[in-house]
């Protein structure tokens, strides 16, 4: 099988669009937290968010491509093109190039918005770009339309998951000779009345609305919920034939991706993270790696009561003793939890790991919680040598993304 190169990445976040300002973003803090911007939350049980307040569209699409684009495609764009140039990638075969996305809820904003349309003003006056800006696989179409991509063209919609097992689908894409590179990521933008009421309901959003930057905090005893944001990342992935013939840099190497269903329960975590030790040990078993060759796990961390706790037991029953030796933190205590595209932001975040030999601190974990017990990287980033890294992705759904990216001999 053709083994599966990095070799450009994109990223649009709450702390930061490009490389540069998300890596310090997630390194030196604050977190992207603040009161909500986009709406009035003053009704809402929680009323923060990690927004992105400084994207402008218009340095991507024309006035009139903006107007038919949801803002989640927006997002995924901008990243996939930044991904596009930061890997010089100007010599392709466009039937052998495609794009794998992952988004868990797609154009929410654009149904609500229409919606409101309907009921005001009636059917007439309902938007013809209602259905094409909506539904999920746009991002994914207006990507292969703006480099003219004719390979293999997916979206998968898994929840928090999504953009993992995106990326795990455009890897097995390229290992198997289907495509030469694929542009593969993940994008959300859902902070709007309606989402942020149906998660207030379920109780799943933090309500420390008193002190924002503070209230993703995975790990902590004083976690109270997840903290919703935005964004979206885009990876270039080449065999490593198409990488080296071109004379391309590249970032590091995938070498191992599992994935599995907790079939257990809609929205809670399996409470021993059975489903989480099968996606975790299928990625080891996928790179042909013993427990201890892992440095460093990117958690999936939301900041849950039960989520955090599920996900350190399953990485006690993986990794053994060798538990205890991992180093792992959660990189949405500095962006929130960016569902959909969390997967692919969180694997770039494990690159740069590699990259700059230093890992991303978990921020705000003052006081660990008496089950969660391992080496999280509180609070600062601390320097590292880091050679493989596990990046978890786990969804509503109880469905499971794991990937394992290794370093590539310079």
């Amino acid at each position: 099988m053709e083994r599966v190169v990095v070799t450009g990445m994109g990223v649009v976040s709450p702390v930061g669009h490009g490389l540069e300002e998300f890596w310090r973003g997630i390194t030196e803090g604050p977190s992207g937290v603040g009161w909500v911007q986009s709406f009035d939350a003053t009704e809402y049980p929680s009323r923060i968010a990690a927004e992105i307040r400084d994207f402008d569209p218009l340095q991507y699409f024309d006035r009139k491509d903006v107007r038919h684009a949801d803002r989640f495609v927006q997002l995924a764009v901008a990243a996939a093109q930044d991904a596009v140039d930061h890997a010089g990638l100007t010599d392709f075969d466009p039937q052998r190039t495609g794009v794998a996305f992952g988004t868990g809820i797609g154009g929410l904003g654009t149904l609500t918005e229409q919606y409101d349309v309907l009921r005001d003003r009636g059917p007439s006056r309902v938007s013809p770009f209602l259905i094409p800006k909506m539904i999920a696989n746009m991002a994914g179409g207006q990507i292969a339309m703006r480099f003219h991509l004719q390979g293999p063209n997916v979206t998968l919609v898994t929840a928090c998951a999504s953009s993992g097992n995106a990326v795990g689908d455009a890897f097995r894409t390229i290992q198997h000779g289907e495509a030469d590179v694929m542009l593969t990521g993940g994008s959300e933008a859902v902070i709007l009345p309606i989402a942020f009421a149906g998660f207030c309901s379920m109780k799943a959003l933090s309500t420390r609305n008193d002190d924002p930057t503070t209230a993703s905090r995975p790990f902590d005893q004083g976690r109270d919920g997840f903290v919703m944001g935005e964004g979206a990342g885009f990876l270039v992935f080449e065999s490593l034939t198409h990488a080296k013939a071109r004379g391309a840099h590249i970032y590091g190497e995938i070498v191992g991706y599992g994935r599995s269903a907790d079939a257990f329960h809609m929205v809670e975590p399996h409470p021993e993270g059975t489903g989480a030790i099968l996606a975790m040990q299928r990625a080891l078993n996928d790179a042909g790696l013993a427990p201890a060759g892992i440095d460093y796990i990117n958690a999936h961390g939301t900041s849950t009561p039960k989520g955090d706790v599920a996900e350190t037991l399953a990485i006690k029953h993986v990794f053994g003793e060798h538990a205890y030796q991992l180093a792992v933190s959660s990189t949405k205590s500095a962006t929130g939890h960016l569902l959909g595209a969390a997967g692919a932001v969180e694997l770039i975040a494990s690159i740069l790991a590699i990259k700059h030999q230093t890992l991303p601190p978990t921020l705000n974990l003052t006081s660990p919680s008496e089950d969660c017990d391992l080496d999280y990287v509180p609070q600062v980033k601390r320097p590292h040598r880091v050679q493989r890294v596990m990046s978890n992705a786990f969804g509503f759904g109880g469905q499971n993304a794991c990937l394992i990216v290794e370093e590539f001999p310079s």
